[in-house]
């Protein structure tokens, strides 16, 4: 039930393999024994967030060209 979930929101992503390797290190880390508790717990899951964050691109959208942000650029400062 939680790997469909997992699966479903990996699938999603741009680093899906990332993502699960991050997690799975997270998971691991929980397990272990540290010196300092909780300091990597708490870096590896920012870190998990970070990969988990990533969306793929829309294709749709094309990227926005350079012009059009040194346009946008002038637009505000005016």
């Amino acid at each position: 039930m939680i790997g469909g979930l997992v699966s479903r929101f990996a699938a999603g992503l741009r680093f899906p393999t990332l993502f699960g390797l991050v997690g799975g290190l997270f998971l691991l880390d929980l397990v272990v024994p540290d010196l300092v508790p909780f300091a990597d717990e708490i870096l590896l899951a920012l870190g998990t967030l970070l990969v988990g964050s990533l969306r793929k691109r829309r294709r749709d959208a094309p990227p926005p060209r350079a012009a059009d942000l040194t346009r946008t650029a002038v637009k505000s400062t005016t």
